[in-house]
């Protein structure tokens, strides 16, 4: 798979497009007012793997926590602001690492252009946000509907209006709940510019429902080469975000980095209690940080060799498992401590 080649982007210590690995984005469900809340979940997020975080800054008690927000956090932040225009005016002076902001949103063209030369100033990037609930009511008209060929227009409205100001610290989002509608729209998009994208499908649901949806359409949007950036948007703890971002950027081989765990789904040769011993080392797992592919199967005949592919691994058996490492028996383990002696030689490894 080849991904296209789009500007870089500097977004604080991360740079995104070119070359660079497609980074995983999230964003904070607290109160950004509520200073030490929002951090301690930024924080959590970072030591899952987020690499940027976004807040919702919806007015200035919000704006002015994001100065010490930022003092006490990793990772790039990222002001989420609509209309006001002295709100992304604050944060960037507060030391804010990128503004999701639509120009077109914030009223008269010396607002636009003060908010412009500040970004300059400052050397932060401006991420347009488009979403399929706030379209142009003159490309509701134009279109009759949402369409994606309305999205792009509107998204492309926008760029325009940035760079009329020689501003090009550019990335560009196009949001909507349905999977197909977003491919589409992605598609056509990525063929209109080379700015980076941020890839997302909103409202994607609970984190059952939300992380297959999100799976899906980021995966297929992936596949075609386009996305610098991804956000899988779940209603519930963010961490939960993170960690559906990674195995979606393993899945499609963009991530080497962490366990990739495979498991079987179990049969009626399955005399071990697999699912309990799949989940536990799955858990185990999400704390150790090297890049190895592990299996977990239920077959001691036919499970070695259907997951060569594995650095290490075990199969079932009745009452006891193997051990085995690329494909080969090291030995012969009681079921009751299977999930222990795989976790010493992953540690070992």
């Amino acid at each position: 798979m080849i991904r296209k080649q789009t500007r870089e982007v500097k977004i604080g210590n991360v740079t995104i497009g070119g070359n660079y690995p497609v980074a995983i984005q999230s964003m904070c469900n607290t109160d950004t007012r509520d200073i030490e809340k929002t951090v301690a979940q930024i924080l959590e997020l970072e030591r899952a793997g987020c690499q940027i975080v976004r807040v919702a800054v919806p007015d200035m008690e919000a704006a002015k926590a994001v100065g010490e927000i930022k003092k006490r956090i990793s990772i790039p932040l990222v002001a989420d602001i609509h209309y006001d225009y002295l709100l992304a005016l604050t944060v960037m002076d507060l030391g804010v690492d990128k503004v999701r902001i639509n120009p077109g949103n914030i009223g008269e063209e010396k607002r636009i252009q003060a908010v412009i030369e500040k970004a300059k100033q400052k050397k932060i990037p401006i991420r347009i946000g488009v979403n399929s609930g706030s379209l142009e009511r003159d490309l509701l008209q134009k279109y009759g509907n949402v369409t994606p060929e309305a999205l792009v227009e509107s998204a492309l409205r926008h760029v325009r209006i940035l760079e009329k100001y020689q501003f090009y610290d550019i990335v560009v989002s196009i949001k909507a709940s349905s999977v197909p509608f977003s491919i589409e729209a992605y598609s056509l998009l990525s063929e209109k510019i080379d700015y980076p994208i941020h890839v997302g499908i909103t409202e994607a649901g609970t984190i059952y429902s939300g992380s297959i949806k999100s799976a899906v359409g980021i995966g297929s949007i992936l596949s075609k080469g386009i996305g610098d950036t991804i956000r899988v948007s779940l209603t519930g703890n963010p961490v939960e975000e993170i960690k559906v971002a990674k195995e979606i950027l393993k899945s499609m081989g963009m991530l080497q980095q962490g366990i990739e765990l495979i498991s079987c789904p179990t049969c009626g040769r399955t005399q071990i209690d697999l699912i309990s011993i799949a989940n536990e080392v799955e858990k185990r797992c999400q704390e150790i940080h090297k890049n190895l592919k592990v299996a977990v199967m239920g077959c001691a005949v036919n499970g070695p060799g259907e997951a060569r592919e594995a650095d290490i691994g075990i199969a079932g058996g009745k009452g006891e498992g193997l051990l085995f490492k690329k494909g080969k028996i090291i030995k012969k383990v009681p079921e009751a401590e299977l999930v222990e002696e795989l976790i010493k030689e992953i540690t070992l490894s």
